[in-house]
């Protein structure tokens, strides 16, 4: 399977496109960017071309396409993607909108090509094995989720609300409502947001709190704010507790890291060991691309849980909850 990254814009790019080069039954085509010498970089970093007109990334020896590019730019990108007959791996958020989402997955399901979302806390070793006890009864019936996803501001187009769609709330919500979604089965019915700017000089928000109802009446709440500071050890953590009738389960999908107290970078740092989650997502991808089957997390994973970010926006903005 041949591939090619579209844009290094997303940090995740380079450990995507690092998967890539690793998988023995893949190789990483050609690299595109909006950026050129970004693109130049990645490409001599990787081994691989660079090109610069996007339709000799979308080339028919191209069978699939990893989209990193700023959130506001996802929907040309895939629905070209998808009319080129290229399966698709897009990162979070999907898009900035509904209709941009919805788009995108329309013009994979005309073109018959496969379209996943990134989202690789799902192949967190202690996020597996959370769900599998949660099926196993381990703790009875669920009533609550406390969860976090807080990290340091990325900055650059992350905090420009025309390529974002929105600060940490957008770049942090969706991981753990889809980690909800997976653990539980259920659908978010109503959320409660209350956000502000509070750690940096943004355009966007960079703090918030959600309090979620779900079906079946659990409820959830989540902070997923840019509050570490430049200096954390690391870029931030996805955490959950769930809560019970019969006991409470504590997740934490990044906790398995050796402490680094680095000279050169004047700082502690957090190295993580085991599992890597972003090279196990990335050969799902390429395995359901090879085999023209579903992925395990659709375009409509992506859609539902971009749609409860978008929520939280409403509701901070009326005061009051939003029932889907």
């Amino acid at each position: 399977m041949r591939v090619a990254i579209l844009s290094f814009a997303h940090m995740h790019a380079w450990s995507y496109a690092a998967a890539v080069k690793r998988n023995p039954e893949a190789e990483l085509a050609c690299t595109w960017d909006e950026d050129p010498d970004r693109g130049r970089e990645a490409a001599r970093r990787f081994g691989c071309p660079f090109v610069e007109d996007l339709d000799a990334a979308l080339a028919p020896e191209i069978g699939a396409v990893i989209i990193t590019a700023a959130n506001a730019h996802h929907k040309d990108l895939a629905v070209r993607a998808a009319r080129a007959g290229k399966h698709i791996l897009c990162e979070k958020p999907l898009a900035t909108t509904l209709a941009d989402g919805e788009a995108m997955i329309a013009a994979a399901k005309a073109a018959g090509v496969q379209f996943m979302t990134a989202f690789p806390c799902r192949y967190a070793p202690p996020v597996i094995r959370a769900r599998a006890a949660l099926q196993a009864g381990a703790i009875g019936e669920v009533l609550a989720i406390r969860a976090t996803n807080r990290g340091r501001m990325p900055g650059g187009w992350f905090v420009q609300k025309e390529f974002s769609g929105g600060g940490a709330v957008m770049d942090h919500t969706v991981h753990v409502v889809d980690l909800i979604r997976w653990l539980l089965g259920r659908e978010v019915t109503s959320v409660y947001a209350e956000m502000a700017t509070r750690f940096q000089d943004l355009e966007v928000e960079d703090c918030a709190i959600l309090t979620m109802e779900l079906e079946g009446g659990i409820f959830a709440t989540l902070d997923p704010s840019w509050s570490r500071p430049p200096v954390y050890p690391t870029w931030g953590d996805v955490t959950m507790e769930i809560v019970g009738t019969r006991g409470t389960l504590w997740v934490d999908a990044f906790g398995q890291n050796l402490t680094l107290y680095n000279n050169r970078a004047q700082k502690a740092q957090w190295i993580g060991f085991g599992s890597d989650v972003d090279e196990a997502m990335v050969a799902d991808f390429l395995r359901c691309a090879r085999e023209n089957r579903t992925p395990p997390i659709t375009g409509e994973d992506g859609l539902r849980a971009m749609e409860v970010a978008l929520l939280a926006y409403a509701s901070a903005a009326r005061g009051e909850p939003v029932t889907r």
